[in-house]
């Protein structure tokens, strides 16, 4: 279902991939997810489904614009772009994979946000059921993917493919974090959220207090509900969240789309 609020600024789908690909780079910044010019962020070319967009290394996620991105194939080829442009290892090796698995997965983003990253340190790092946000998640994220040094052969990101399994947000160990989705949107939606708890997670264990659970049955009816309304009025919320970020970044750093 359309709406005023998700008209998109291009009617061409490769350029619109793009400019959603360089905002949520921006929007990484505007909320302290980034780590200046290091993680990636990806997502696949529309109409193809052998290649994907990936921005050169040096380039900080606050400067990065829709034009920036190169396309790159399954084998580490420049298809599009810059010859000279940069393609870091650790890029290339984890998402390749995860693009180029049976589920097809269009857009992947890993970061090291903060908090995020400390849930991921802790010996058992799966989210408490102690707050609505964190009910979203239980039965859509992987926790134990043990940490391996650097992904700098296909294996390591065959080896986190194959841990995500059929769920959208694979947390990796003393690392950081990997959300997937349909759309740049959708992932957007799971990194955004995920931070979010994680963050009300560290705040609520920091008190020194005892932690008060949500009962189970109640853990269950919500998350069914979560899972049966990903609209409003048929109107799908991570896409109007995503718009009206992107609102955000028309006004304040409009040459994103550039």
């Amino acid at each position: 279902m359309t709406h005023k609020f998700l008209v998109p600024a291009s009617t061409d789908p490769i350029k619109q991939a793009r400019i959603d690909l360089a905002a949520v780079h921006r929007l990484a910044v505007m909320y302290g997810f980034h780590e200046g010019i290091d993680n990636h962020m990806t997502l696949m070319v529309p109409g193809f489904d052998d290649r994907f967009f990936l921005a050169p290394f040096g380039i900080h996620w606050s400067e990065i614009k829709a034009s920036d991105f190169v396309i790159v194939d399954f084998e580490g080829n420049i298809l599009e772009g810059d010859p000279d442009s940069l393609i870091e290892d650790t890029a290339f090796f984890i998402h390749a994979p995860i693009h180029g698995s049976a589920r097809k997965i269009q857009c992947v983003l890993h970061t090291h946000m903060p908090y995020a990253t400390a849930i991921s340190m802790l010996e058992e790092p799966a989210l408490e059921m102690m707050s609505q946000n964190a009910i979203g998640f239980r039965d859509n994220t992987f926790y134990e993917c043990d940490y391996n040094g650097l992904a700098y052969d296909r294996s390591e990101g065959e080896r986190m493919t194959n841990a995500l399994g059929e769920k959208d947000v694979l947390l990796l160990r003393n690392h950081g974090i990997v959300t997937t989705g349909k759309t740049v949107a959708d992932a957007w939606q799971l990194l955004y959220f995920f931070e979010r708890t994680a963050e009300s997670h560290v705040l609520a264990m920091s008190m020194g207090r005892s932690l008060r659970m949500v009962e189970k049955d109640i853990v269950d009816n919500t998350a069914e509900q979560m899972l049966n309304s990903p609209s409003v009025m048929g109107v799908d919320r991570a896409a109007l969240h995503f718009a009206a970020l992107k609102r955000i970044l028309d006004r304040k750093e409009p040459d994103y789309v550039l």
